[in-house]
């Protein structure tokens, strides 16, 4: 590589990280607020519709029913309108829902509520991470969805305390706390949609922010990548649903989800049910921004040294065997201090597997298979959020400790069997470079 052509690509790609990941991670801090603070609202909204722990797994789950029905075409739409439009539509369609989730007066409403949110969210965190792979090449691709992924701990880290202030200070014009923590927390969303309009470029062909010897370099890379990767994996979409690799990658990820979000809804009733001392909501929302204030270096850690080694399945292997650790001490503890330690061990064996899967799994696609492919893998993966909050919500805190930490084992076991065709998870990423730098 010239001196020419390495200053167009430091300059591109510092033009393209600058511009896009900041504002994806800002569209998906919203997107997880706004899918798990029903796990704070139960503080108040349990007691008051008269819920059950049952009734509360299902409510928390079924937002994942809706998601999962509705996500493959979504990515599907995605990928011929572009990511613009569609993402600004995603956004206020589900700003709407959440707003409209504080007016439910009944556990019908809620029902419908959640699965409709779900339903309306379908498609965006897919086809985020098809679009970041229309932006970053393979050996950029760990560090742009670990910027993404930081959208999980910044989330609870705002989420705790905003969600725990909102109950237990605003009950205007006669209503409820958690009424108004949707109304209010619902509103972004529909701003954010209108900004996205404006800001998101599809392509690198289309983004006036770059130069015409920037985008033509970009698209060049890009476009050497996606005729390496058609030799490696499967061209078409029927192959690829043959492709017994897919379905580890879902049952992979399935594992791993179950975990994040049985954890995510719960984690504020958990840590009250062992708190003899917290007498406020707020105080329970400190508490719980302990373990995602530990996901932020792991996610950024796990993200950049995945990259930097090669080395996504070792990497993901660690990070569950962590997770594994950590919900068995869970299983185990008796007092808040215990309980929040191991939850902070948990999540950091979460969050850094979030970190560094998204960029190991499009290694798996071919251009032509990546939205549906994606979209497959996250819709089945998306059923854990459904399985993960029942799991909580019909057995007790320490069975369902356990139960998610043989989940996780499980996940370990298939991820080991899983291998590219014509060359190793780790060797991918050197493959590319190869083959680019021999044009």
């Amino acid at each position: 590589m010239n001196h020419s052509s390495g200053e167009i690509e430091k300059r591109t790609i510092s033009k393209t990280m600058k511009r896009i990941l900041p504002f994806i991670l800002i569209l998906y801090i919203i997107a997880y607020l706004d899918r798990v603070n029903l796990g704070y609202a139960a503080l108040q909204m349990n007691a008051e519709l008269a819920l059950s722990a049952e009734v509360f797994g299902l409510l928390s789950g079924i937002f994942f029913i809706g998601y999962f029905f509705f996500e493959v075409p979504s990515n599907m739409i995605m990928h011929k309108v572009g990511a613009r439009m569609w993402i600004a539509r995603i956004m206020i369609s589900w700003g709407l829902v959440v707003i409209l989730t504080g007016f439910a007066q009944t556990t019908m409403h809620l029902y419908i509520l959640r699965f409709l949110l779900g339903v309306a969210e379908a498609g965006f965190f897919p086809g985020i991470i098809l679009y970041l792979t229309y932006w970053f090449r393979a050996r950029e691709r760990g560090r742009a969805t670990a910027v993404l992924l930081l959208a999980l701990p910044i989330g609870g880290l705002i989420g705790a305390p905003v969600s725990t202030w909102i109950l237990d200070n605003i009950s205007w014009f006669g209503m409820a706390g958690w009424r108004w923590m949707f109304i209010l927390e619902g509103i972004p969303a529909i701003i954010i949609g209108i900004v996205v309009v404006f800001y998101l470029t599809n392509r690198p062909s289309n983004a006036k922010w770059l130069s015409k010897e920037e985008s033509d370099w970009l698209e060049g890379e890009l476009s050497a990548e996606r005729k390496l990767s058609s030799k490696i994996n499967k061209v078409t979409k029927l192959d690829m649903l043959k492709d017994s690799k897919i379905w580890k990658l879902a049952l992979f990820y399935f594992a791993g989800y179950t975990s994040i979000y049985g954890l995510s809804f719960w984690m504020p009733t958990i840590i009250k049910s062992l708190s003899e001392n917290a007498t406020t909501n707020l105080e329970i929302g400190w508490l719980a921004m302990i373990p995602p204030l530990v996901g932020i270096p792991a996610v950024m850690f796990v993200g950049w040294n995945s990259d930097r080694t090669n080395a996504h399945k070792s990497h993901l292997l660690v990070c569950l065997m962590i997770a594994v650790i950590g919900f068995i001490g869970c299983g185990f503890s008796d007092s808040v201090f215990m309980m929040v330690l191991m939850l902070t061990i948990t999540s950091f064996g979460l969050y850094g597997f979030s970190g560094c899967f998204f960029a190991y799994m499009t290694f798996f696609f071919t251009e032509s298979t990546a939205p549906v492919g994606i979209a497959l893998v996250n819709s089945f993966a998306a059923l854990g959020g459904f399985v993960g909050p029942m799991i909580l919500g019909t057995v007790a805190f320490t069975q369902g400790m356990f139960i998610l930490s043989g989940l996780l084992v499980i996940g370990v076991i298939t991820l080991l069997s899983l291998k590219l065709t014509s060359a190793s998870d780790e060797n991918i990423v050197k493959e590319v470079e190869v083959n680019i730098n021999q044009l």
